[in-house]
């Protein structure tokens, strides 16, 4: 019977004169039915909820100014690389976040697909289970920089501390340093002000992770350091602001600060007032992880080490602080 009136209330609403009526359960029970002619063309349409995240969409900025962004996927190293641009610039410059080495052709055949400049590539820390794509971009664009923060100790065209603005046209990535993972993490956020596409985006690396967070056991890691870049640079961010890691390993793309603060169990506020507090069973958790040593990680640090700098003599500049 749920099946029968299931397909009646289809039916009904597909019928001109009924569509949009708000039909009770003893109503639709009386209604006849009524089936199309045969050769009937029925067309069905999908309601697109106005809250589902814009991962490969433009967004545009209150004063029309638009970001295009696009989340890409590595599958070996279950790598997001992120592209963004500013295609209201007559130039659309764009930049690269985290880009992986196996995967450059497919982004810089989308770059060139879609009209844009590509004028950075960024690291939000020294990876260990990938190696980084930024040297094979910069040899296959002249002119790209390669970015990473200064406190990673790595080789970069441009090094970059917390409070940086990286500027790609009239739109900007916020630099927040975010150690823990790494000494030398950090994480890059859209700009606040009223000509920035909102909510806001905070591209995590691996400080943040959907309903987790990255090791703490090798590279200078943290936990205590961790859990408090977290909560004084991450989780201080509007509830609104989406959250983009550099991983996933169960098939999420994307989070909101809100979401992460209520339901990481790693990281959320303890609600039931435990006797530890929970920077201390953060802690706990983080030293009994036991995880295996990291397959690439051999092989992938010494080349990120070097993050692309294609002139062992060039010396790298440091971003103007704003």
């Amino acid at each position: 019977m749920l099946r029968i009136n299931a397909l009646r209330f289809c039916l009904i609403k597909s019928s001109p004169l009924l569509n949009g009526c708000n039909l009770s359960p003893q109503t639709l029970a009386k209604t006849p039915l009524s089936f199309p002619k045969p050769g009937t063309v029925i067309k069905f349409s999908a309601h697109v909820f106005s809250g589902a995240p814009k991962s490969y969409s433009t967004s545009t900025t209150g004063t029309g100014r638009k970001l295009l962004f696009r989340q890409l996927f590595e599958k070996e190293s279950s790598t997001y690389t992120y592209l963004l641009a500013d295609v209201s610039h007559s130039q659309k410059p764009a930049l690269l976040i985290d880009p992986v080495d196996k995967t450059v052709d497919r982004d810089l055949s989308l770059v060139k697909e879609l009209g844009l400049k590509l004028i950075y590539a960024l690291n939000t820390h020294v990876h260990a289970d990938h190696v980084t794509g930024t040297g094979l971009l910069k040899t296959k664009v002249p002119g790209v920089k390669s970015i990473i923060s200064k406190a990673s100790n790595s080789k970069a065209d441009i090094l970059v501390e917390a409070g940086d603005k990286i500027y790609f046209g009239d739109l900007f990535l916020e630099v927040r340093a975010t150690p823990g993972h790494t000494f030398g993490c950090i994480t890059y956020v859209t700009g606040d002000d009223s000509d920035q596409p909102q909510p806001r985006m905070a591209f995590t690396g691996d400080a943040l992770m959907i309903r987790g967070c990255g090791r703490t056991d090798f590279q200078g890691g943290s936990s205590s350091q961790l859990y408090d870049s977290v909560h004084s640079q991450i989780f201080t961010l509007p509830e609104d602001t989406l959250v983009y890691p550099a991983h996933d390993y169960r098939g999420f793309t994307v989070s909101t600060m809100g979401e992460e603060k209520l339901y990481n169990p790693r990281l959320a506020k303890d609600k039931f007032h435990l006797p530890t507090t929970l920077q201390e069973t953060f802690e706990k958790i983080m030293e009994n992880l036991n995880l295996p040593y990291p397959k690439m990680i051999d092989v992938a640090l010494p080349a990120n080490m070097v993050c692309g700098l294609q002139d062992p003599s060039a010396k790298p500049v440091q971003a103007a602080s704003n």
